[in-house]
């Protein structure tokens, strides 16, 4: 397994996103335009990929959300990578990396269709908390945070 650090320009990360919209489209069904608005990639500084063999694998990346808070986004493991842990090892990567850059938190938005991703988030130490922003309201959102 190799981790690189990268910017949204990657073409790994590009076409990890693509797989991940396509499969949040079906997700997310009708209400895919509304979580779609968020999840653009135009200008991430920090994010993710996963290597196994050479093959990207799984992706992620972090958004700043104020002075001390990431917001962890665009999370996905390829189906062929799945039940290896490179979801933990992203997760566990980026909070590194913020923690770099000096911040203290980290929150996040998962739908309640993704019962993978919010396990993986719950086995990292992140805790519900009411939603935030442009989430609040939403019946099928959730939101994390954890202190870094």
């Amino acid at each position: 397994m190799t981790i690189k650090r990268t910017d949204s320009s990657n073409k790994d990360f590009q076409n990890l996103v693509q797989l991940l919209d396509a499969d949040l489209a079906i997700r997310n069904g009708e209400d895919h335009a509304f979580y779609n608005q968020f999840n653009k990639i135009d200008a991430i500084n920090n994010c993710i990929v996963i290597y196994i063999d050479e093959i990207p694998a799984a992706c992620g990346a972090f958004k700043k959300f104020d002075e001390e808070t990431v917001e962890i986004k665009r999370m996905y493991t390829n189906p062929d990578f799945r039940k290896r842990g490179l979801a933990t090892a992203i997760v566990k990567e980026l909070e590194f990396w913020a923690k770099e850059l000096d911040y203290t938190k980290a929150v996040l938005e998962s739908s309640l269709e993704q019962n993978e991703a919010l396990s993986v988030y719950e086995k990292s130490g992140y805790t519900r908390i009411p939603n935030y922003g442009q989430y609040i309201g939403i019946d099928k959102s959730v939101c994390y945070e954890k202190v870094l």
